[in-house]
């Protein structure tokens, strides 16, 4: 009988509440992998197996549904923070500003149009309905956490969650439909933007490249590595030196080069002619297979807290361990080894010398890849702390940034300053991947489950079918007028387009079908420019409409 108890509706109990979001969690789980039209929900399904579940009668303790609800939102969006914080600052660079201001221009093309719908039915549909219709038709579901933050009202918060689940399909179709009408409008044969592409990395400056050259040019004769970094005012690294007589060395800064030696030189390959004019001619010589049994290569993995935010220059690897640095890889991308670059936790420099002093450096820089698997709860639980005290604090015209604008804000600035206050913001992708997911299971179950009970009721009839209809618009007018100034205007490739649209809506399924359908990574780095400031705003709007029109 107690067994029956737990799974019928409207019991409250501790145990019949974890079972409850237990089964609504791993099945909406579970449909959000099933792909239609190669497009999968993803987490997202677990919005909607609440909302069958509530409207079935289905039902939480208020104050169990609250805490579990801001609990989830306030990991998920911590975890966020934490994984587009590096990014955030960076995204500003010139290569991403254009991006980044035409995503903009979507974010407020977005609210222009809640606005004009608000306005033009003088508020038959109340704000609160078209802010969450926004963050469905944008597939944004920290907006719509940050603006249900703004209200205090259990019927407002349940209106936007109907409003976003109305929403939410036709945002994801939209997105990609709205992709096949630039494509369309322009004629786009992606062939020809890949073969594009293509063109441009090969030309690409940004990777490390390695080139040997044998030293021709007799007024450099006698003049120290050091030297010639002031007449080459370029970041590179001399790997590996041979000599007229054949030794293979480490250089430093105070070895001289003369002629008939032999270089191996690590450098951007926008530089390479400034090489070849100072000191001679490129030769076809591999320094690295014909070095001594003495003289290797290695990468030593970074594990060690006391050199997160460390300057590569000054571990003074000449002096200290008689050692080159020709490479920092981090997160899978190799940059250029320059005496200014800021280390990380996780990042592995490539070295070379004496076997002997890469372990002795190793050792000292922990080289561990136990180390990370250990998570950094200290850092979180403080992030957290002082991402709700701040959310508290008034930030003016009685705007606050909640439990959602709050630990967003520490994250992103902890992920790019924490280093200064000793705190190690790494966290691996897998662990890193759970605590977002978890987040924004509880969080999404809770809605559904809170907003279910009159859902049917409320979007299936003339009222939703205008739902629909106003996420369609919200979600495709911008993105056509964006997508034809990105093309029409500053000639962008499509595949930078396609991230662009799936970035500046926060839409992973929009993502993989763009990465899916080209074969391409482009998209994904379009994703990834514009997806931190995106992230950011769309949290602000959402919560700005709620607290000036509510």
């Amino acid at each position: 009988m107690d067994l029956i108890n737990l799974l019928t509706p409207h019991n409250t109990g501790l145990a019949a509440t974890i079972i409850l979001y237990s089964f609504v969690i791993a099945l909406g789980v579970y449909l959000g992998k099933l792909k239609i039209g190669g497009v999968s929900l993803g987490v997202t399904f677990v919005l909607f197996v609440g909302i069958v579940m509530g409207h079935f009668g289905y039902e939480v303790d208020a104050q169990v549904l609250k805490f579990i609800r801001e609990f989830g939102l306030i990991l998920f969006i911590f975890a966020i923070g934490l994984q587009v914080g590096p990014g955030f600052f960076s995204s500003f660079k010139e290569g991403g500003i254009r991006l980044n201001l035409l995503a903009v221009s979507a974010i407020a093309l977005n609210v222009l149009i809640v606005l004009a719908i608000y306005l033009i039915e003088g508020g038959q549909t109340s704000i609160n309905a078209l802010v969450g219709i926004m963050s469905g038709a944008v597939t944004n579901t920290p907006g719509l956490a940050a603006a249900q933050q703004a209200v205090s009202d259990v019927q407002a918060e349940n209106t936007m969650a109907m409003g976003y689940a109305a929403a939410y399909p036709l945002g994801v179709v939209g997105i990609i439909i709205s992709m096949f009408v630039i494509k369309g409008i322009f004629k786009i044969k992606v062939d020809n933007e890949i073969k594009q592409l293509d063109e441009e990395q090969e030309n690409s400056m940004l990777k490390p490249y390695l080139m040997t050259i044998e030293v021709t040019n007799k007024l450099i004769d006698g003049l120290s590595l050091a030297k010639l970094h002031d007449i080459i005012q370029c970041n590179f690294v001399v790997s590996r030196m041979m000599t007229t007589d054949g030794e293979i060395i480490i250089p430093t800064s105070a070895t001289t080069i003369h002629v008939g030696d032999k270089l191996l030189i690590v450098l951007s390959a926008q530089d390479e002619q400034k090489f070849s004019a100072v000191l001679g001619v490129k030769i076809d010589l591999d320094l690295e297979d014909a070095s001594s049994a003495t003289v290797v290569s290695r990468r030593i993995l970074i594990t060690k807290g006391e050199y997160n935010g460390v300057k590569l220059g000054s571990l003074r690897l000449h002096k200290g361990y008689k050692l080159n640095c020709t490479r920092v890889n981090r997160a899978g991308v190799d940059l250029l080894a320059s005496p200014s670059l800021r280390l990380q936790l996780g990042d592995r420099i490539t070295v070379v010398g004496q076997l002997e002093d890469i372990e002795r450096l190793a050792s000292k820089m922990g080289n561990s890849m136990k180390r990370l698997n250990q998570p950094n709860l200290i850092t979180i639980f403080v992030g957290i702390l002082f991402g709700i005290l701040l959310g508290s604090i008034n930030v003016g015209f009685g705007m606050k940034l909640g439990l959602a604008g709050g630990p967003l804000v520490v994250a992103i600035l902890l992920s790019r300053f924490g280093y200064k206050f000793k705190l190690i913001t790494y966290t691996s992708s897998s662990a890193s991947l759970m605590l977002r997911e978890l987040g924004i299971c509880l969080f999404l179950a809770s809605v559904g489950i809170s907003a279910g009970k009159d859902f049917a009721a409320t979007v299936f009839n003339n009222v939703g079918m205008w739902w629909v209809i106003y996420g369609f618009c919200i979600t495709v007018i911008p993105l056509i007028i964006i997508g034809c100034i990105a093309r029409g205007v500053y000639k962008i490739n499509y595949l930078t387009i396609m991230g662009l649209f799936s970035g500046g809506y926060t839409d992973p399924p929009a993502l993989a079908y763009g990465s899916n359908s080209t074969g391409n990574d482009q998209p994904a780095v379009a994703y990834a420019t514009v997806y931190p400031l995106t992230m950011f705003l769309r949290v602000v709007a959402a919560q700005a409409l709620i607290l000036c029109f509510a």
